[in-house]
Formats: C-alpha cells, sequence, structure tokens
C-alpha cells in the first residue's frame, strides 16, 4: 500500500465537517420526531445561492481526498463509487444528528447538496488521475520534496485555510488562552472548582507595534522555514519563498474581505504590519542555504516565542464583536470548519516539530 497525505487529510477535513454541522452543541434533546421524517419533507419555499454554494464546496474536498488517497493506497477498490457513499452517509448521519439540536435543522436538500459535492469531489479526482496528472504530481513530488515531507506539506496545505478565520494580529494564528479562560470560567460558574481557575494580578494588554510586527513577521517567517526544510534545491525554495509569501498576504487579505467587505480587503496592511511582511521576506531569504535540521529548530522556536507573545496580550474589544459576526451570522457553516484551524494548527505544528527533531536520525536514500 502506497502511503499518502490524502488520508491524514481527509480525516482532519472529516473531523472539521462534522464540528461544522453540529456546533454550536448545545441544547442536545429529542424532539420526539421520526428521524427519517427530514428525508421525504418538500423542498424549501425559499432558499439562498450562499446555502447552495456551501453545501457544495463544503463536501466537494472531502470527495477529491478520499477520491485521491484510494485511488493512490487502494486501486483495486472502486474509489469515486466509495468516496461518494462515504460522504453521503456522513452528510445523512449530520443532517440526522441536527434534529437533537434545536440551534439547526435537518434538511434533504442539504444532504443531496452535500453528496452531490462529494461526487463532483471525487469525480474531479478521478479525471485528474485518469489523465495522468496524479503520477504527474507524484513525479513533482520526487523531484522537489524529501521522502518524509508527508507531514508537513499537511501542515503547509491547511496553513492558508487557517488564515481565513479572523485573528487580532494578522497571521496571528493561536492566541487562544484569553478566550480559553473565559470559557473555562463560564463552564465552572456556579461550581466549587471555579475557585481553582488562576487569578490575572493584571489584566491582558493589547500588543506594542513592535511586538505586533514581530508577531506577524514570525507568522509568515515559520511556513518559509517548514515550506524550506521539505524542499530540495535551491531555485524550488526561491520559488516556495513567492509562493508562501503571496498566500500569506493574498489569504489574510481574502479573511478580511469575508469579514469586514471587498472595501476592507487590505485594511489590515498597517505600518508595522508592512513592516513585518518586508522584514519576512528579506530574512527568509539566507535561510534558503539552511539543511532540514536547523530550519525546523529555527521554526520551533520561532513558534513559541511567537505563541507566548500572542497569548500573554489581549484581543480588542473590536474583535470580540468581528468574531460574534462570524459565530452569529452566515459564517457559521465555515467558522466550524476554519475555527479551529486558525486555533489549533500553530500547536499542531509545534507538536509536529518536536516530534520530528525528537526522532532518530536514519540515512535517507536518494530517490
Amino acid at each position: 500500500m502506497h502511503k499518502t497525505a490524502a488520508w491524514p487529510l481527509a480525516g482532519i477535513y472529516a473531523a472539521l465537517i462534522i464540528y461544522a454541522s453540529l456546533y454550536p452543541f448545545e441544547g442536545w434533546r429529542s424532539q420526539g420526531v421520526d428521524w427519517t421524517a427530514f428525508l421525504f419533507a418538500p423542498w424549501p419555499k425559499y432558499w439562498t445561492g450562499f446555502d447552495v454554494l456551501s453545501n457544495v464546496l463544503g463536501y466537494a474536498p472531502l470527495g477529491f481526498i478520499v477520491t485521491l488517497a484510494l485511488r493512490r493506497s487502494a486501486r483495486h477498490l472502486p474509489a469515486v463509487a466509495l468516496s461518494v457513499l462515504m460522504g453521503s452517509l456522513l452528510a445523512l448521519n449530520m443532517e440526522s444528528l441536527q434534529l437533537f439540536l434545536p440551534a439547526r435543522v435537518p434538511s434533504n436538500v442539504d444532504w443531496e447538496l452535500n453528496t452531490l459535492g462529494a461526487f463532483l469531489g471525487a469525480i474531479s479526482a478521478w479525471t485528474l488521475e485518469r489523465f495522468g496528472f496524479l503520477d504527474r504530481w507524484s513525479r513533482f513530488r520526487a523531484n522537489w520534496f524529501l521522502p518524509d515531507a508527508k507531514g508537513s506539506l499537511v501542515l503547509l496545505a491547511l496553513w492558508p485555510i487557517a488564515l481565513l478565520f479572523p485573528a487580532p494580529v494578522p497571521m496571528g494564528l493561536g492566541q487562544v488562552l484569553e478566550r480559553t479562560e473565559d470559557a473555562l470560567a463560564l463552564y465552572l460558574q456556579d461550581t466549587p472548582w471555579l475557585d481553582w481557575l488562576p487569578v490575572r494580578e493584571v489584566e491582558l494588554q493589547p500588543l506594542l507595534p513592535i511586538y505586533e510586527s514581530l508577531c506577524v513577521c514570525l507568522g509568515l517567517l515559520i511556513p518559509c522555514m517548514l515550506a524550506f526544510s521539505l524542499i530540495r534545491h535551491l531555485y524550488q525554495k526561491a520559488l516556495a519563498w513567492g509562493l508562501v509569501l503571496g498566500c500569506g498576504v493574498g489569504f489574510t487579505a481574502l479573511s478580511a474581505a469575508l469579514t469586514y467587505g471587498p472595501v476592507h480587503a487590505w485594511g489590515w496592511l498597517n505600518a508595522p504590519v508592512q513592516v513585518a511582511l518586508i522584514m519576512a521576506a528579506l530574512l527568509a531569504v539566507p535561510m534558503m542555504w539552511l539543511r532540514e535540521k536547523p530550519l525546523q529548530v529555527l521554526a520551533l522556536v520561532g513558534l513559541v516565542l511567537q505563541l507566548t507573545m500572542l497569548n500573554n496580550a489581549s484581543a480588542s474589544a473590536y474583535f470580540s464583536l468581528t468574531l460574534q459576526n462570524w459565530e452569529q451570522g452566515q459564517f457559521i457553516r465555515f467558522h466550524g470548519l476554519i475555527q479551529w484551524m486558525g486555533w489549533l494548527w500553530p500547536f499542531v505544528l509545534l507538536a509536529y516539530l518536536m516530534q520530528v527533531l525528537a526522532a532518530p536520525r536514519t540515512s535517507k536514500m536518494a530517490p
């Protein structure tokens, strides 16, 4: 069986779909309704293009990734049929469980659109494989990346998606301490365990401009180092340098456009952030000549420094209102898919870097 990065991606994406479908996980109760009733209900009178697009696009990547994983690891199985079946069963289970959540409404249309999305994704993957694009990707991967690059590739693929969730500091993923403390205090309210929570002597303060610049710089520099650590040749690293910088700026602008409106897509690009972007671009250049292990060590140190600064600072009240718009508005479907990526991506990267650095060195054979 051929190892592929598609299986971890499929598992992560399925878990995020489950979270998005069952969010906000509150008020579970039986409503005395036959769970099959929504399957035979008439189509709704009112629907929007956003609903159709989000339901189709939400499951298309799952169908694509699962088909890709099956084609690469078990070619004798009917990959498209299995991918569509798995996606459809997942969607059916999610719609059925929504019967027990007052905040969610199960819909046969959603289930059918989810199945259609899984089908379109599966067909896309099959078409790419049928015409040799996946074989070209295999050759491309062998020519560009080191043999053990699977984990880093998965994390790099998820990084632009994580940037779509609004962050208090541009590219400052993982600022979760303040919100975690508030959530724990609310959860433990009226219980004796509330007294166990530590009390701060001084309230968290927003980052000073110099520290904001440093966090933005590290937020862009760390993915560059991660990319350089898995790429073989210098000219390839130069291309990756431009791609990572472009993705960081582009997806941050897209996040701002989705959150505040297209006219505010570049509102985050203030003077400290501009300085940080230039610093990151310049500092990344000499790092192209470093080898894999030094790059991973530097990325680990930079990540710890960034997370420390971010989680010892507070988010502004304006940003809290921004999160409420995401959680209560039309972004609820994407909130679950992106929120946890934005919060947990740096911590998963932290665990990954610690694991690869602690692993014993093995000799690598040339491809």
